[in-house]
Order: structure tokens, then sequence, then C-alpha cells
């Protein structure tokens, strides 16, 4: 587990990303200072998790989140549970609610053209627009779960639609920075999805 957490960290400070080539496990087992027996272990871990690939005769590589054995596994799980359903609807709806506030706080001049342009030319759609709001929050594990999750969404649920004024008003309270009005916003379009019937 330790030698597992070492690769993640020189991921992390090679500031490698999807794509990009992970040393070798010779490497690694240097500069670790661990057997290759032990690297070998904690790479098919991250195999088992689609974090990385193996191709044979190039190398390891990492892979894209959306790629995650982890998904399928929990796919399965999903699945086979009302309640498990439910939870995800519910976790999915809060992050969502957590990015819209983080957004509206970081956003950056060019990040609020661009949604302003989709919203003008009405080029937006619920998953677009929470693509922009997950980007904008600046937080990547919390866009990381939301797109693991928006992908599991989708194979249960039918998309989420909402009409132009709502992308138009959450526009106009983004350029003010108005986090309450975005709460407001939310609250009113989401009401009857966000809450769980007892």
């Amino acid at each position: 587990m330790e030698t597992l957490e070492q690769i993640r960290r020189i991921i992390r400070e090679d500031g490698l990303v999807a794509g990009d080539k992970l040393p070798s496990e010779r490497e690694l087992s240097e500069r670790l200072q661990v057997g290759r027996s032990s690297v070998r272990e904690a790479l098919r871990a991250l195999e088992f998790l689609g974090l990385i690939e193996t191709r044979r005769g190039e190398g390891t590589y990492i892979k894209e989140v959306g790629n995650h054995q982890l998904i399928n596994l929990l796919g399965m799980f999903i699945l086979q549970d009302e309640r498990a359903k439910e939870d995800l609807a519910e976790t999915k709806r809060l992050i969502e609610q957590l990015c819209l506030q983080l957004a509206c706080q970081r956003w950056t001049e060019q990040e609020l053209a661009q949604l302003e342009k989709s919203v003008r030319q009405k080029m937006i759609s619920y998953e677009l627009f929470f693509k922009w709001v997950t980007v904008a929050s600046q937080n990547y594990l919390l866009e990381r779960i939301w797109r693991v999750l928006h992908n599991f969404s989708q194979t249960i649920y039918d998309e989420d639609a909402f009409p132009d004024e709502f992308y138009e008003q959450m526009l106009k309270a983004f350029a003010k920075r108005d986090v309450a009005a975005v709460a407001k916003i939310w609250e009113t379009y989401t009401q009857h999805r966000l809450s769980k019937e007892r």
C-alpha cells in the first residue's frame, strides 16, 4: 500500500496526466528504493482500478478518468440496489450545488466569456453547463467525482434539461459573483429533484 501511495506521489510530482508514460519498473524501483516485485504489485492495483494501462512493448500509461474500472464496479453495485440509485442522484445534486458555489467565487474572465458565449448562442445543455461549472470550481477532485457520477446517472436516468432562462439567470448571477442568487436559482429549478421521498 505504501508503494502504491509513493507511485501516486511520483505521478503528482512529475505532473503526469492522462496519456503520459510512467517511469519504467526499474526506474520506479530505484526512485522508491523498493524491490521490483513491490512496484509490480502496486502497478497491478492501479491497473485494476483503471488508472493506468500497460501497452505491450511500449510501457505503462496513465488513463483518462472516464475509463476507470472503479466506475464499472460502482455501476454493478448501483444497478443492483434501488436505494443506491437514490443515493447516487442525491450525492450528484449535492456536489453540483457545491461546485456552483465554488465556480461563482473562482471563475476567470476567460471562463465567464466562454459561458456567456454558450448561453447567448443557445449552445448550452445541462451536461455542458456542469462541465463548465466543475472546471470553474477549480477543484479537480470534485470535477472528477462529478464526471464519474454523471456518467453513471446517464445509464440510469434521462439527462436533466433546464429551460433557457435557467442558464440566462445563472450567467447574470455568476457575472456578479452572487453566490446567494446562484443558490436560489438552483433551488428553484431543482426543488423537486434533490430530496428523497421517504
